[in-house]
């Protein structure tokens, strides 16, 4: 699995939106959206939600997206963490941030004064991502895997831990047993 099929199937997922305004039902190709009345939240798919908000139609849950308060609170968790502990960070953690990234790249272009914001929101997600790594080098060079650590990585994590779990066994492997080649 890569990057871009998690990245993928965020798109297709349900997420919760809340209704600004009242409108009809919205046809599709394949596909109806609403009515929507004002007030009311509703659950549909991550891309619709997008253009539903770009319209004004409706917007995102709190809980459905990361901000740059939500980020410090998460990289102060980081750092409070023991080397072997991995925090949960919020559902859909990845792909959240880099649109909420892109939005701010966005801003910058309209409000040249967002830079300070926009730098400070990478810096923060550096930091969450080299503490996690280093955990996840560490989780992953130990011969043991435990459930109760690999249950609080995000599926991009998982990903990357299979894959440096089974390079490091692999090595260990072949380092550890000697096997003399007869000639």
């Amino acid at each position: 699995m890569k990057i871009k099929t998690l990245d993928f199937a965020f798109e297709n997922s349900l997420v919760r939106i809340a209704a600004n305004r009242n409108v009809p039902e919205i046809k599709l190709a394949g596909l109806s959206l609403g009515p929507f009345e004002e007030g009311n939240e509703y659950e549909v798919y991550h891309w619709a939600a997008q253009e539903l908000e770009k319209s004004g139609i409706a917007h995102f849950r709190e809980e459905e997206t990361i901000d740059a308060t939500k980020l410090y609170k998460i990289q102060w968790t980081e750092r409070v963490q023991t080397g072997g502990q991995m925090s949960t960070l919020p559902k859909d953690f990845y792909p959240k941030y880099r649109r909420y990234l892109a939005e701010l790249k966005k801003e910058v272009a309209k409000s040249p004064e967002k830079m300070r914001e926009y730098e400070r929101v990478k810096q923060l997600t550096q930091d969450i991502v080299n503490s996690r790594l280093k955990k996840i080098i560490a989780i992953a060079s130990t011969s043991a895997r435990t459930e109760q650590i690999l249950r609080n990585l995000t599926s991009e994590e998982r990903f990357l831990f299979e894959r440096l779990y089974k390079l490091v066994s692999d090595w260990r492997t072949q380092i550890l047993e000697y096997e003399r080649v007869e000639e």
